[in-house]
């Protein structure tokens, strides 16, 4: 399944360093991506994982959901305290602490012994991707703008995807359940992080690292339209995300009457996966477009597994987990694509954080009132109904929003002259390959 610059303007551009002789490429574009993908796939590896970890530990429903709300609150705190410091350091140096602190994370999860090891982990998983996300959003798009922006639509679900089924996998037929998933996620993150270190920089240093370490919620004037345009899909669709991620696995169990680790995940990935999919092929079509059927589809999902749920389907809920998957790739490749187009090069990091500060706002708060809701006698089938007709609602408010920003909140594509060439030359060299 990844803000903030009020006032501040294009630094000068002699205050900046120059950044790598060596031209990032296509293969520098698949590293970050993987990257991203390597990131949430870790982050949603515990998922299948919780059930184990209950028996093994004998917690209630209730710690599960704050499991998951814990990792949500770390990477919003991450956001907001390193979302822009790429902006002025560089990619690389906050992509390598990055894997760094993952890998740590890795470590504590495979030697955990009770709940205090988890959140811990958590914690570490949570401000490591968070301090990543934004860098890794603006690196693709320094690397190149119209690929970049499509690879920060479909990776984030590929890597969702891909760590909920794979954990399953390993826990459900490998040895070592509670270690294996780790420790293959510990070989990925040092390798990457080898290949990072060989990877060119692609944005120059600049002044300001202090300052951009000060909490901040703004955005550039010229980009708010847009991200008030985007904002309710994209709280609406994470927000879908976080029941397939807090509530999927144990519904799934319930509906289908197996234990099957890999049936727990399976809701998840093919929400991830197929929205994914959603957003590639939607590639071309226009971000507004492109946000009014994400909203459709997440409203038909959402009321089709009500559906499921109402009449215990298994086949019922799996397949209105396609639908709904659908509509989440539409809204959020939509949303994204409203808004990073237009920020300039020393605005992405920010940009990307505070869009990413929407989507975990989304992913954690309703589950952690799910979870509270379980606990407190609501029981597991009427908080999955109340929480999708809250999804139905999000969509509803997400239309009128839409509705209500200013129409042309579309991106533009600038018109390049030999001295705006000339002006652009410590940019990203992917704004020069875009045109």
């Amino acid at each position: 399944m990844n803000p903030v610059r009020s006032s501040i303007e294009s630094p000068p551009r002699h205050s900046q360093t120059t950044v790598s002789a060596r031209r990032p490429g296509v293969g520098s574009l698949v590293l970050l991506a993987s990257i991203v993908v390597s990131l949430l796939a870790s982050s949603s590896a515990p998922t299948p994982l919780y059930a184990t970890y209950a028996r093994m530990w004998g917690f209630s429903p209730i710690t599960t959901t704050v499991v998951f709300g814990v990792y949500a609150i770390a990477v919003l705190l991450s956001l907001l305290i390193f979302g822009r410091v790429s902006d002025h350091i560089g990619r690389r140096p906050v992509l390598l602490g990055a894997l760094g602190l993952q890998t740590a994370a890795m470590a504590v999860l495979t030697t955990a012994q009770g709940l205090d090891a988890l959140f811990l982990g958590r914690v570490l998983q949570g401000l490591s991707t968070g301090g990543a996300l934004g860098a890794l959003g603006a690196a693709m798009l320094d690397v190149d703008r119209r690929r970049g922006t499509l690879a920060n639509a479909v990776v984030p679900g590929v890597g969702t995807g891909m760590g909920a089924l794979l954990s399953g996998s390993l826990v459900q037929y490998a040895p070592a359940p509670t270690h294996l998933v780790y420790l293959v996620l510990i070989g990925v993150f040092v390798v990457q992080g080898a290949a990072v270190i060989c990877m060119p920089e692609t944005v120059g240093r600049t002044p300001g690292v202090r300052a951009a370490l000060r909490p901040e919620l703004t955005v550039p004037s010229n980009l708010r339209g847009p991200v008030l345009a985007a904002a309710p899909i994209l709280f609406a669709v994470w927000a879908l995300a976080g029941f397939y991620g807090s509530l999927g696995p144990a519904l799934a169990r319930q509906l289908s009457g197996s234990s099957s680790t890999v049936v727990a995940g399976l809701g998840l990935f093919l929400l991830a996966v197929t929205g994914s999919l959603a957003a590639l092929t939607l590639d071309r079509a226009a971000p507004r477009t492109v946000m009014l059927l994400g909203i459709a589809l997440l409203a038909a999902g959402s009321i089709a597994t009500l559906a499921a749920v109402d009449t215990e389907s298994t086949l019922g809920f799996f397949s209105s987990t396609i639908i709904a998957g659908a509509g989440f790739g539409a809204g959020y490749q939509g949303g994204i694509r409203t808004v990073v187009p237009r920020a300039a090069p020393h605005e992405r990091a920010g940009v990307l954080s505070v869009l990413f500060v929407v989507c975990y706002l989304g992913l954690g708060v309703p589950s952690a009132i799910a979870g509270a809701l379980i606990v407190h006698g609501t029981g597991l089938i009427t908080t999955a109904r109340d929480y999708t007709l809250f999804i139905v609602v999000l969509a509803g408010a997400a239309l009128a929003g839409l509705l209500l920003t200013n129409r042309s909140a579309q991106p533009v594509r600038p018109t390049w002259t030999c001295a705006s060439r000339r002006a652009s030359g410590n940019g990203s060299h992917g704004d020069r390959d875009a045109q």
